[in-house]
C-alpha cells in the first residue's frame, strides 16, 4: 500500500515535529516547512497527495498562499490550521480554496479522521492556468522577468479568477473572496478593482486578460 504524502507547513517546530511523528504512525508519509516560500518551493518539485497548513505563517498569510496554489492549478486538499476560530476566519478559509479547517488546540485522531475524508474527495487532475504566477508572499504577478505588486484585496480576486481559468466567476463568489465576511461592497468597488487588474495584467507579457461575463461576473481566458 502506498503511503499518501502530506505537506505540513506549520512554524511552530514542536507541533510540526509531533504532526510528522503521528501521521507517520498512522501510515501517512508527512515532510514538515515552517513558511509559505518553502511550501511554494517543496509542491512545484511534485505536489503532494495533501497539504495541512497553519494560517499565521511567518512569512505570509496561510490563505493568500492556498490561493497562489490555486491559481496555479494545483487542485492538492488544503486542511487550514490556526488559532482563530471566529466564523469570519473560517469562512476565508474556505473562499481561499481551503477544504476543511481545524482550529488550536485540537484532537489528534479527529485531524486523521479529516485527512483521509479529504484523500477520498481529492480530484483525479488538475487544471493547468499558464501565463502567468502569483508570489503570496510579496503580493505580486509575474510573467518572465516582468513583475507587478498587487494589494491583498486585487491578489485574492485575481487568485480566485485564475483558480478558474476558463471559466466565468460570479461577482458575489469575486466579492466574498477578497473581502472579509459580512462587508459591504458596492458593485462599482468591484469594477473598479477589476479595472486596476486589468491594468496591471495589461503590463506582463501574454499574460491572459479579463472578461467581462455581463449579468454573471468575470472570467480569466
Amino acid at each position: 500500500m502506498i503511503e499518501p504524502t502530506v505537506l505540513i507547513v506549520e512554524d511552530d517546530l514542536e507541533l510540526r515535529s509531533v504532526l510528522i511523528r503521528g501521521l507517520a504512525d498512522e501510515g501517512f508519509a508527512p515532510v514538515g516547512v515552517g513558511t509559505g516560500h518553502e511550501l511554494i518551493e517543496r509542491v512545484a518539485a511534485g505536489a503532494p497527495d495533501l497539504l495541512i497548513v497553519d494560517v499565521g505563517l511567518p512569512d505570509a498569510d496561510g490563505r493568500d498562499v492556498c490561493q497562489a496554489l490555486r491559481a496555479d492549478g494545483v487542485q492538492t486538499p488544503v486542511l487550514f490550521l490556526t488559532a482563530r476560530g471566529a466564523l469570519t476566519d473560517r469562512v476565508t478559509g474556505f473562499h481561499a480554496g481551503g477544504d476543511d479547517y481545524m482550529t488550536k488546540p485540537f484532537a489528534f485522531a479527529e485531524l486523521v479522521v479529516r485527512l483521509r475524508a479529504l484523500l477520498r474527495r481529492s480530484p483525479e487532475q488538475t487544471v493547468e492556468m499558464a501565463g502567468f504566477r502569483l508570489d503570496p508572499m510579496t503580493h505580486a504577478a509575474t510573467a518572465g522577468a516582468t513583475k507587478v505588486a498587487l494589494t491583498p484585496t486585487e491578489f485574492r480576486l485575481l487568485a480566485r479568477l485564475g483558480a478558474n481559468s476558463g471559466e466565468a466567476v460570479r461577482r458575489r463568489d469575486l466579492i466574498r473572496t477578497a473581502w472579509p465576511h459580512g462587508a459591504r461592497v458596492r458593485d462599482n468597488t468591484l469594477d473598479a478593482y477589476v479595472a486596476r487588474l486589468r491594468r496591471k495584467l495589461a503590463m506582463l507579457p501574454d499574460a491572459p486578460a479579463i472578461r467581462t461575463v455581463h449579468g454573471v461576473g468575470y472570467t480569466l481566458e
